[in-house]
């Protein structure tokens, strides 16, 4: 039976990296699965690629129907963001394994649904400072940038990712990201000796 990596961390601590180069690992035979969001879509983001991008009242009704997995809104300044996992036949874990990036309470649902012998928790950490000048870099780069949503995710993280729910979503292992290198070799590692 394949096993869901569930890849987690505050904003900014290079999920996104990592994510990719153990995608990008011909040994490790992951899966993707695209995550659905109803946030605007990013410089460089192309949708059904990098999320299924859709709107709000679609989700509601999605949500309605039973195919929501589990979901997770945040209140931004642009109005609310939902990120959402969908049954909708990306995952099949009698076939393969796959790489996913959520949060704890992601995780703690997605090990309700799926088993908690399905779900293979991955946290990334660095020391807080890099992660704010990571993020102000990143914010940078967009076309019109939005410096008061990177305090609100900052400050929501630390509510988001706070200790008791970092034990309840199964976390025992921390992956310290503040060499990329070396970070994606201990996870690249951790998830061998569990295919």
């Amino acid at each position: 039976m394949g096993k869901i990596f569930y890849l987690m961390g505050k904003s900014a601590t290079g999920k996104d990296t990592v994510y990719n180069h153990l995608l990008e690992d011909a040994k490790l035979p992951l899966k993707t699965v695209v995550l659905y969001t109803t946030r605007p879509i990013r410089v460089g983001e192309a949708d059904g690629v990098t999320y299924h991008f859709r709107d709000i009242p679609w989700y509601q009704e999605q949500e309605k129907s039973g195919k929501v997995i589990e979901s997770r809104v945040y209140p931004t300044m642009l109005g609310p963001w939902y990120y959402f996992t969908m049954d909708d036949g990306q995952i099949d874990l009698e076939k393969e394994s796959f790489l996913m990036i959520g949060t704890p309470e992601g995780c703690v649902k997605m090990r309700a649904y799926f088993g908690e012998e399905a779900i293979v928790p991955i946290y990334l950490e660095i020391d807080d400072g890099e992660r704010l000048r990571r993020a102000w870099a990143r914010e940078c780069s967009q076309k019109k940038p939005r410096f008061d949503e990177v305090c609100r995710r900052y400050l929501a993280d630390e509510v988001d990712f706070a200790e008791d729910k970092l034990l309840e979503a199964g976390i025992t292992e921390r992956f310290i990201n503040d060499d990329v290198d070396r970070c994606c070799a201990q996870v690249e590692a951790k998830i061998r000796e569990l295919i």
